[in-house]
């Protein structure tokens, strides 16, 4: 995580056990949005976004989830809009 300038660790570990966590009750046929966690970790959600999707980004680079947009994937800090995360 420390490539990435801003990320504190603590709280990048909860977000990824968090997105990990999700995606597996979802299961590898349902997906959800960044924001879901965000919202799990915080009542004002939105200034988590950022840090929610270098988590994400840094699980896709791992392969361990998946990013869509549109069903098509994507790279959660390339793409614009809202994004679909899900198991591989």
């Amino acid at each position: 995580m420390d490539q990435r300038p801003g990320l504190n660790d603590k709280q990048a570990r909860a977000v990824t056990a968090r997105l990990l966590d999700l995606a597996q009750v979802r299961g590898p046929k349902k997906s959800f949005c960044p924001f879901e966690v965000a919202r799990a970790l915080c009542s004002d959600w939105r200034p988590m976004m950022p840090l929610v999707r270098a988590c994400a980004a840094e699980l896709v680079d791992q392969g361990r989830l998946r990013a869509t947009q549109k069903g098509l994937p994507v790279h959660p800090l390339r793409a614009k809009g809202p994004i679909r995360l899900r198991l591989p």
